[in-house]
């Protein structure tokens, strides 16, 4: 069984040519249940570099499924022999403004836009540059 991977290298994903805001905002909640944006944002912000995308969107998958501890290790080779969506189409990096860096290791951290860090970045040239996924065709 073919494995996928989301996970980049020395990579920086950019906030969407059309992010709504152009600096970073906190998802928010909508009532007492949270979004994909709001447990991305939890987990990679407590936790700068980390995890690896591939971490953080199977441990979501896994929480909202509710797998038990031994049920981990099949559900991640099943959830990642189809290929997966990766941080380029995340509503922090296309709708809350926030640039994903990740590292030589493939460990990410989540860069507001508008900020030294962010403008840093982007004009570093030795790390590959995506943008985010836009909304609207």
């Amino acid at each position: 069984m073919k494995e996928h991977t989301t996970n980049y290298f020395d990579t920086f994903i950019e906030i969407a040519e059309d992010c709504p805001i152009d600096k970073a905002e906190i998802p928010p909640l909508k009532g007492q249940i949270k979004s994909v944006a709001n447990y991305q944002f939890e987990m990679i912000n407590k936790n700068p570099y980390k995890f690896t995308s591939d971490d953080v969107l199977f441990q979501i998958f896994a929480n909202r499924k509710e797998l038990l501890e031994e049920e981990m290790a099949k559900a991640r080779k099943e959830f990642f022999s189809k290929g997966q969506a990766c941080f380029r189409a995340s509503p922090l990096t296309k709708r809350y403004a926030w640039g994903l860096h990740s590292n030589s290791e493939g460990k990410i951290a989540l860069v507001a836009a508008g900020t030294a860090e962010y403008e840093k970045l982007i004009n570093d040239p030795n790390i590959k540059k995506y943008k985010a996924m836009k909304s609207k065709r």
